[in-house]
């Protein structure tokens, strides 16, 4: 599969391939209908816990990583329903975070990537 990371406000695009949400929350002011999401993977997304532990703060993103990615290593029915979905197409982690570098979707694309998916 072909990974890339996308906003989910930003348009939908043909290439986008399959249009994954990886947020635990629906995005805020976005409808269901505008949003073109494929597969709503809530449970992929980091715990509440981590998420508000978190806040988007970057000078814990470290630490982030590193637990999210625990997290993940739990996760193995989602990441098989994602692999499975995504085959060898296209497919767009789609996050609703402002911050472009430091977000669930960011990690769980290099997980992936560093998986061999």
């Amino acid at each position: 599969m072909k990974l890339c990371l996308k906003r989910v406000y930003e348009p939908p695009a043909e290439s986008d391939g399959l249009r994954v949400l990886v947020d635990r929350l629906w995005p805020r002011g976005l409808k269901k209908a505008d949003a073109a999401i494929d597969l709503w993977l809530k449970e992929i997304a980091p715990s509440s816990v981590l998420r508000e532990w978190f806040g988007h703060d970057p000078k814990k993103w470290p630490e982030f990583r590193r637990r999210y990615r625990d997290e993940l290593e739990e996760r193995c029915e989602d990441l098989d329903m994602l692999r499975e979905r995504g085959g060898t197409g296209h497919v767009t982690l789609l996050y609703g975070a402002k911050d472009e570098q430091h977000n669930q979707a960011v990690v769980l694309m290099e997980f992936l990537k560093k998986d061999g998916s």
